[in-house]
């Protein structure tokens, strides 16, 4: 397995493009945008050249991952030769889906396709696929280069020959998978996205303010980066997306979004991609470095 497909060149299609291709596979970046494809890659050349200033990698190894990236608009030229697919389109059910009809109809019989969707059912997914026992979920976590973990999702038909080739793939790119079971909001974000709401609940409620929020957080809970912090760093579009998938999985309200949160995406403040949220990002400093400073 050394040809991957990444359908996305956005903030993870083009991190996990960045760690197959620096552990060595050929990697076919696809997205129907040749802009967001020139910024994937810009991207992708700005971390590795931050690594060679730290010294983590070598001029020639950057050089190297580079080479190994080709980009392709056409899901049917990009996945000709692939062995894997992961999907990291917008978490967006519909768009998710016919990608997946796509990639069934273009992919190689036994090619695997993974997610990584956030949230979504991988059963769901699998169901517009002629291949349910091959379709699985992938949801690397952001900054995908940095990052350890990789939840391993299991669809109802996904097989255990798939599951073994992607929990052993995963290790070979320095990763920790982490096997979890289908249901809405997988591990990571049942668990993370009610506290993030919970924080937002707590600043529309006049608690405390947003300094004053993820001041408790970091110092009280030793978390890395402040609850509303993060959600800026995720993106509050996605945050306001896996609440609404956990929402409706669930029929619970403890799940429902708050309506600061609703009323922020409504208004495009989104966090670090547009340049406000609860932070203000507009300023000299780009968002990421700010975001990322909390994570080396």
């Amino acid at each position: 397995m050394k040809n991957v497909a990444v359908i996305g060149a956005g903030t993870m299609g083009n991190g996990i493009a960045h760690a197959f291709a620096q552990s060595g596979f050929r990697v076919q970046l696809i997205d129907v945008s040749e802009n967001a494809l020139k910024k994937g890659i810009e991207t992708i050349t700005n971390n590795l050249n931050r690594m060679v200033s730290k010294e983590t990698i070598t001029e020639a190894q950057k050089e190297e991952t580079l080479s190994n990236i080709s980009t392709f608009t056409s899901i049917t030229e990009g996945v000709e030769y692939a062995s894997l697919v992961v999907e990291a389109a917008t978490e967006n059910i519909d768009l998710k889906l016919n990608i997946f009809k796509e990639l069934d109809k273009h992919c190689p019989e036994g090619t695997i396709l993974a997610t990584n969707t956030s949230s979504i059912s991988i059963t769901q997914i699998a169901s517009v696929t002629s291949r349910p026992d091959h379709v699985i979920g992938m949801h690397f976590m952001n900054p995908v280069p940095i990052m350890k973990l990789v939840e391993i999702i299991r669809g109802y038909n996904t097989s255990d020959d798939v599951t073994k080739t992607i929990m052993d793939l995963s290790k070979t790119l320095g990763k920790i998978p982490v096997e979890v079971n289908d249901y809405p909001g997988f591990v990571a974000n049942r668990i993370l996205m009610p506290m993030l709401n919970e924080s937002i609940e707590a600043l529309y409620n006049g608690v405390a303010g947003v300094y004053e929020i993820d001041t408790v957080m970091k110092l009280g809970m030793a978390h890395p980066m402040g609850p509303l912090q993060l959600a800026d760093f995720i993106g509050l579009d996605v945050c306001l997306s896996i609440l609404n998938v956990m929402y409706e999985g669930f029929k619970n309200p403890k799940y429902a979004p708050c309506p600061l949160l609703v009323n922020m995406v409504r208004a495009g403040k989104l966090g670090v991609k547009s340049g406000e949220g609860f932070y203000d990002y507009s300023e000299s400093k780009k968002a990421e470095k700010i975001a990322l400073q909390f994570l080396k």
